[in-house]
């Protein structure tokens, strides 16, 4: 009775097996089944590397959480191979239990491993018909397995490459980390507004694009950016927030490709939410934007140059906006261990592209350079030329 017993659990574990790794790897849509090893695997080692990680701090701790994302994958691959070659061991050792000689369960499970990658020793060997048969079916589906493994890998890093290419862009026009507030005050200029719906515009395919991408690929959302203070969350939320300000009371700008950018960021969160089963905290916006925040951003776009709404009531309409999408981002973040941005920047940090070799220069020379452009009266002060032009010339 227990053989018959191990045979049949062996072949639900080869099924179950194959059915997650086509799901995972094959199934370009996402599945609604509530029991799926792949999402109880991700849960659960996500969970012990989250807690394991308050051992670290600042940058190691970040750097010891971007490792689990492809980790991860590299285990569960190895997971679902040690699944399907003691699948099939066993019930190759359940087959043949009953012959003249039988083999015992670890040289039928050797056996397995060898068959399944195309090893071919010999030492142990099918005795009957139907475990020959078996032989032959599990090594094609190693091929098949390891073929499908390989392919699968560059799709992966692909989607997140396209992911990543928006975010880096961001860090150019809404700062380090990507503000609201930042974004808003780099398109003031004269004429740069209209210039933001074709930014905003590519944000929107970007959302969709994400949204496909990781609801197929669901583990891509555990693949960290290349700098700490970059995020796709992060991204997504700075322009969420620039569309709510557009919305709510930006002076001169038309709320058009505002009101679509919006509404797929926030099906973005809505979706990804649902997905990893995750709840709205109870976040009520006042660490990111309080009434002081808000006077400050405020203050932050009128010197910019921009006109907010004169309007009573538009910080409570803002917040009511805030409050559809703020409490799943939180919530995601959490997951995560991901840091939301703040609505405007503190202005004492640097962006990714002012640090390093001769910084400060560069970004002098692109501010007096982008003034000269924008303004054919004003130019440059030689002795801030000369000095410039000595501290570019030295060693």
């Amino acid at each position: 009775m227990l053989i018959p017993l191990l045979a049949l659990a062996a072949f639900g574990l080869i099924v179950v097996v194959l059915q997650d790794a086509f799901e995972v790897m094959l199934l370009p849509r996402r599945v609604l089944r509530r029991f799926r090893v792949a999402r109880f695997y991700f849960r659960s080692v996500w969970g012990v590397w989250k807690r394991c990680s308050r051992a670290f701090a600042g940058a190691r701790r970040e750097h010891f959480l971007s490792v689990f994302g492809p980790l991860s994958m590299v285990l569960l691959f190895t997971l679902w191979a040690l699944g399907l070659i003691l699948g099939f061991g066993t019930l190759d050792w359940a087959l043949q239990a009953r012959a003249a000689h039988p083999s015992s369960l670890s040289d039928q499970i050797y056996m397995s491993g060898a068959t399944f990658f195309t090893l071919g020793y010999g030492d142990v060997v099918p005795h009957s018909h139907l475990t020959r048969l078996l032989a032959v079916f599990e090594s094609g589906l190693g091929l098949g397995f390891l073929a499908v493994v390989i392919g699968y890998l560059p799709v992966l890093y692909q989607l997140f490459s396209r992911r990543e290419a928006h975010v880096i862009q961001l860090d150019v026009r809404a700062g380090t980390p990507p503000t609201a507030c930042t974004l808003l005050s780099r398109h003031s200029e004269p004429g740069d507004l209209a210039r933001l719906d074709e930014l905003l515009r590519e944000w929107e395919v970007w959302g969709s694009e994400l949204l496909e991408s990781h609801l197929s690929y669901p583990m891509l959302v555990y693949y960290r950016s290349q700098h700490d203070s970059q995020s796709w969350l992060a991204a997504l939320a700075a322009v969420i927030d620039t569309c709510a300000l557009i919305l709510v009371g930006i002076e001169g700008t038309r709320p058009l490709q505002a009101r679509m950018t919006f509404t797929m960021g926030r099906m973005v969160i809505v979706e990804m939410a649902r997905s990893f089963g995750v709840s709205p905290s109870r976040y009520d916006g006042g660490d990111r934007l309080g009434d002081e925040g808000y006077r400050r951003l405020i203050d932050s776009l009128t010197e910019a140059g921009l006109r907010w709404t004169d309007a009573q009531g538009a910080q409570d309409t803002l917040a009511a906006l805030r409050a559809t999408y703020e409490p799943l981002l939180d919530a995601l973040a959490n997951r995560l261990l991901l840091t939301l941005p703040p609505w405007s920047s503190a202005g004492t940090g640097s962006d990714n592209w002012q640090v390093g070799h001769r910084g400060l220069i560069a970004t002098r020379l692109v501010e007096q350079l982008s003034n000269q452009a924008t303004d054919d009266d004003r130019r440059p002060g030689e002795k801030l030329w000369r000095r410039l032009r000595a501290q570019l010339d030295r060693p």
